[in-house]
This record gives C-alpha cells, structure tokens and sequence, in this order.
C-alpha cells in the first residue's frame, strides 16, 4: 500500500545541556498511522527506511521520495532488523523464534534456527558489526502467534554470530531480559539495555566476539535504540532520550504515543531520525548524522 498524506505534529523537544543533537527548529513529523504495533525501523545504503508492522506480519518501506509500501508480508513476524554490508536486511523473525537473511529481491534465507537443539526464547533486536558479525539480543515475551507458551532456554541473554554465520555463541549471563542493541562504528563497543532491570550496559567487543569489561551505561533500559556519529545513545519507552558517550542525558524527543519502540537513522544524508512508537511512524531532523549507516 501506498500512503500520500503526511500529519505534522511539533517535537517537543528539551535540550537539557548546550549542543543540541535536533536540527534548528526541528518539527517531530507523523508519517504514517494506523498500523497495530510498529518496530524495527533501519537503512539501506540509498536512505531509504524499513519498518515493522509486526502483528500484522509485514516489512514496510519508507522510500527517500517518501512514499510506503509494504516490502515483505507474511514477514515471519519480523521485528529488530538491520542491513548487512551485502545489502540483505537481517531481521529478527520470531514466528518460529529464528533470524533470517532477506535479499533485496525478498528471497529469504534462515540464518540461526536454533541454540545447541533448542530454539531461541524469540530474537528481538540485532546489531550487524562491520566484520559482518552479528549480535542478537533473545528475551521472552509471549506470543499470540506461537503454539508455546514457556521459554525453551533458561535465561534469557545476548548471542554472537561469526562473521561466516556458522558458529552462535551465548555471550552474557546474568542478563534479565535484553532487548535494544546497537554497538560503535568501530565494531570495539555493544550497547546492551537491559529492559526489565532498567539498566543500559556497554561491553568491550574481543576479536572472537567475546563481550567484556561490562560498564553500567545509563538508565532506564530501552526497547531499541541507535547511535550517531558523535557516540550518543538514542533510549526508546517514553519517547526518545539522548545520552552522550559518557552517559549523561543530552536531550530528549518527546513523542505523543503510548509507547516508543524504536529508532534509526535514515534519508540520503543519514540525518533524518526515524521513529517507530505504537500505531504510527515519525520522523525529526537531525543536525548529526546515524553512526552505523548501510554500506
């Protein structure tokens, strides 16, 4: 589907210290509405923004011309997605609690089916570092469209997945339940937030993929969130907070919805944020740009 018609709702927009990350006179714009629950927003190379609509099991695209359509429906119920340096869209398909490598012509492929013969509590959200290895973070949440209700592993944590996708490790182990992820351009740090303890962390990346030096962040904990070029952190739930590298609140985005679920970095310039929160999809411009754009 296609839709045309764009609402503009102004940000609120509270700069708790100088150097504001908005662009002057930014305006929280609302892009789209009507959906059942949104998530999972990430970039192409060309700017162009994927979305979830995740009960209703479909990929949506927003195109820099600024047009929607749905791109992949059913979706495996997708929801924490982001493109690899080949340009495939990694999404988290927690239908059957799997993470899928989708083409850019929607062929699919599954990348991670099960941990050690049991299948995962349901893949959530998922970082891509710039060697091609992947975190994913597994919390339980229950499903209407599953025919389980327990989860299959004790705990539920963060994975790693080698650069040739042949080897998945758990990598933390006294997490409560991890859902938001992001880590640094340089592939050295991962962001963690630990949503059901209200906490965010930051691990050290080692060579194999092993997290180390777990240092608390900031808190609350978050349900998505991103990075800019400056190494700021973008927490999601009650609207969007800024914390700069140091984990001080910077800023905050105020948006009219029940709940915030995500955030990325889009458009041509990789300036525009683009905000995923209950039933709708919004955007803002920045005056920085996303630290993880597509290749």
């Amino acid at each position: 589907m296609k839709i045309s018609s764009v609402a503009v709702l102004f940000a609120t927009v509270t700069a708790v210290t100088a150097g504001p990350v908005t662009a002057p006179d930014a305006q929280l714009q609302k892009l789209s509405g009507g959906f059942a629950f949104t998530e999972g927003p990430t970039c192409d190379a060309a700017g162009n923004v994927f979305f979830v609509d995740q009960p209703n099991n479909r990929i949506m695209e927003w195109s820099t011309e600024g047009k929607l359509s749905t791109f992949l429906q059913p979706s495996g119920h997708a929801n924490g997605m982001m493109f690899d340096a080949r340009g495939n869209l990694i999404a988290c398909a927690d239908e059957r609690n799997e993470l899928w490598s989708i083409t850019p012509d929607k062929k699919s492929t599954v990348l991670v089916k099960d941990y050690q013969g049991k299948y995962l509590n349901g893949p959530n959200d998922v970082w891509v570092a710039p060697n091609g290895a992947m975190f994913l973070s597994d919390p339980f949440y229950d499903r209407p469209w599953w025919d389980h209700h327990t989860k299959a592993l004790p705990s539920e944590e963060v994975f790693y997945l080698s650069p040739d996708r042949k080897t998945l490790r758990q990598v933390t182990d006294d997490l409560k339940k991890p859902n938001g992820i992001t880590g640094t351009p340089d592939g050295k740090n991962l962001y963690v937030a630990d949503i059901a303890a209200r906490q965010t962390w930051r691990y050290d990346i080692l060579p194999d993929g092993s997290l180390t030096n777990k240092t608390f962040f900031c808190a609350p904990g978050s349900d998505g969130m991103t990075i800019d070029e400056q190494g700021n952190i973008y927490i999601t739930g009650n609207g969007v907070s800024v914390f700069n590298p140091a984990g001080k609140l910077i800023e905050h985005i105020d948006v009219q919805e029940p709940w915030t679920a995500n955030v990325s970095f889009g458009g041509t310039d990789h300036k525009t944020l683009f905000i995923t929160a209950s039933k709708s999809f919004y955007s803002i411009r920045m005056a920085v740009k996303g630290g993880n754009p597509a290749k």
